[in-house]
């Protein structure tokens, strides 16, 4: 999926929600666990429940391996769930998949090619050649791990190198490898503040944002600072929508907070003049 059609689906939708699939069996609601499939029964359900108000899912696939086969043949279900039913939801592999040469070809091909995602979430510690082989498939995206919300980030991220922070050295740098135009970067909630300087660097790139919901980022700060003209954003919310509750409504519950999520959008992309 394109950028431009991406928007497209953005403006349909009045959304830039992204559902996040963290699916753990010891939170799903109890009477799922007598299906054949509860990891896929429960994904199910929530897609069913939100796809009005999202425009992604994001499985994250930790919550996926953990299981094994079993794990593995519920993400694939769900891809081609996903791709079958809802064909105009753009999908992403949280995957963080960070490996060389004909490694990370190999796990691109995994992705795009068995799984049909749109986008696999890729770290840049290996550098260009990490990288590269995400962005050698057409209409498809490596979401480059940027600057993060979780506490350990200022381990590394924020290590200052001649006037920059390593997170800004690895935008500008990754705008020179083959292909840049299919990157997208994940940016956490929490750092809203720094999004107006990461906008510098990547002016037009879709930014993933995860932390909005449970972790306490505010949808408004992420708004007002990481809009483009093609709205360039992914909002991401996982447990504060999944987990809603874990009773035998959890699917409407999961939908009244999607709803409140889009609406909230709305508005924002109202007020930049994007709908």
């Amino acid at each position: 999926m394109t950028n431009e059609l991406l928007f497209k689906h953005i403006q349909a939708k009045k959304s830039f929600l992204c559902v996040g699939l963290d699916i753990d069996l010891d939170k799903i609601p109890p009477h799922l666990l007598k299906e054949d499939d509860p990891i896929f029964a429960f994904g199910k359900a929530i897609i069913e429940a939100t796809h009005m108000y999202a425009v992604a899912y994001k499985p994250n696939l930790a919550f996926f391996e953990s299981y094994g086969l079993q794990g593995w043949n519920a993400f694939g279900k769900l891809l081609d769930y996903l791709n079958n039913h809802y064909p105009d939801h753009f999908t992403i592999a949280d995957a963080k998949r960070g490996d060389i040469g004909n490694t990370a070809g190999r796990y691109a091909k995994a992705f795009f090619e068995t799984y049909g995602v749109d986008a696999v979430t890729v770290a840049p510690y290996m550098g260009r050649d990490a990288v590269e082989p995400f962005l050698a498939f057409e209409g498809k995206h490596a979401i480059l791990l940027a600057l993060t919300s979780n506490s350990g980030a200022s381990d590394f991220q924020y290590t200052r190198e001649q006037d920059q922070y390593l997170f800004e050295k690895v935008l500008k740098r990754s705008l020179e490898w083959d292909n840049s135009e299919r990157l997208m970067y994940v940016v956490g909630a929490t750092k809203a503040e720094a999004l107006s300087s990461i906008r510098k660097h990547v002016p037009n790139a879709f930014l993933l944002v995860p932390g909005v919901g449970a972790q306490g980022g505010s949808l408004e700060d992420v708004a007002n600072s990481g809009m483009n003209a093609q709205c360039g954003l992914l909002v991401n919310s996982s447990r504060g929508i999944i987990y809603a509750s874990q009773g035998e409504d959890f699917a409407e519950a999961a939908a009244l907070q999607a709803q409140k999520l889009q609406e909230e959008m709305q508005l924002h992309l109202q007020s930049k003049g994007l709908i």
